[in-house]
């Protein structure tokens, strides 16, 4: 038996290879004029060197382009996406291959020591069959071990970034692409509409951070229902774990009573106390019901005129921890600036603006 192949990558797209083509191993071996299954099955698992030629077999057979099985700066049969989207296959398939190019990227930079976080992956005691209550009682628990202060949604990016290690980045999406979850082997990230209403962003951000800490009990759909009251158990308690996180009812509770107030009152304080903690009027209504302050019978407020500051805020592209990575990258030669430009879709002058926005320094190439 041959040694290890020295691109682990190659393996891993032989198998994602036949999944596309839905062909199986037998067939990539008469392809390839090896005498069983088992070779190409010692291909992918990393037990037998694919050589140049083989590949390049491929390559033609299945008109694939030169970079399809070593271009560390592509997904190919690796990672799981969550889409929270309504619109068509066709441009999530499209968005989702952009996507994993930019998290490749970073994956392919950065080392171990740039990604922080703890060494193994944090999750959550929950399950598909655990109850709302404690969903919420997780996300609670959360705001009070992390230190997230009165107003949770401003600490929530760090929290995931520095004490869970995952990637979180504020990106520009398709019509209908509310944000993702994204495991990879190697990192788990979320992305995150950044021109929505910043309290359904705020929300968002928390509904993917509790599939991430799931993710192994409780694997996330490929694509979810963008809904405060969707039908599916998971993504109920997804929304609890993220309601519970953004508003913890000890904090609620300092807010007074509500059931007495009026409906014009009620309407002028649920906007105060939504702007207070980042969220909608909408999500805020339902934790209220949930924490029953309020009963499934109180009129919805109207969530029109948002008051404050922050509503009008779109964060910078991307993040700081990603922008520090590309921009080392690019000093230090591992990426060109040219190239760079083209993972992230964006031109040069964009990208010197999107170091410029996260405080990064700018190459001196770009």
């Amino acid at each position: 038996m041959e040694s290890h192949t020295t691109n682990p990558l190659i393996g891993v797209r032989v198998r994602a290879l036949r999944g596309e083509f839905a062909v199986n191993q037998d067939e990539v071996a008469t392809l390839l004029g090896l005498k069983d299954r088992q070779s190409v099955s010692a291909i992918e698992n990393g037990e037998r060197r694919a050589k140049p030629e083989e590949l390049g077999v491929l390559l033609d057979h299945f008109k694939l382009d030169p970079g399809y099985f070593t271009d560390p700066f592509r997904l190919v049969g690796e990672g799981e996406f969550s889409w929270r989207q309504s619109c068509a296959a066709p441009a999530l398939n499209a968005y989702q291959k952009r996507a994993g190019g930019w998290l490749a990227a970073y994956r392919a930079l950065s080392t171990k020591e740039d990604r922080p976080g703890p060494k193994e992956r944090l999750s959550l005691r929950l399950s598909e069959r655990s109850t709302f209550e404690a969903a919420c009682a997780e996300g609670e628990r959360l705001t009070i071990d992390y230190n997230m202060g009165g107003i949770p949604a401003l600490k929530l990016p760090h929290v995931m970034e520095n004490d869970f290690g995952i990637l979180v980045l504020m990106v520009d999406m398709d019509q209908g692409i509310s944000g993702a979850a994204c495991r990879l082997p190697e990192m788990d990230a979320v992305l995150v509409n950044r021109k929505e209403n910043p309290g359904r962003r705020n929300f968002d951000l928390a509904h993917e951070f509790f599939h991430i800490l799931t993710w192994d009990a409780t694997p996330p759909k490929p694509i979810e229902e963008v809904s405060y009251t969707s039908k599916s158990r998971v993504e109920q308690l997804a929304n609890n774990f993220a309601a519970a996180l953004l508003m913890p009812g000890r904090l609620l509770k300092q807010f007074g009573e509500w059931r007495a107030l009026g409906d014009a009152e009620r309407a002028t304080r649920m906007r105060e106390v939504a702007d207070h903690f980042q969220v909608s009027v909408t999500a805020l209504h339902w934790r209220l019901v949930a924490l029953k302050l309020l009963t499934t019978a109180t009129q919805m407020v109207d969530v029109c005129s948002p008051s404050t500051a922050y509503l009008q805020d779109t964060p910078p592209l991307f993040s700081k921890a990603y922008a520090r990575v590309l921009s080392e990258a690019i000093d230090k030669g591992r990426i060109s600036a040219s190239k760079a430009a083209k993972i992230l879709d964006l031109s040069r002058e964009a990208v010197r603006d999107l170091f410029a926005a996260h405080n990064v320094p700018t190459p001196v190439t770009m």
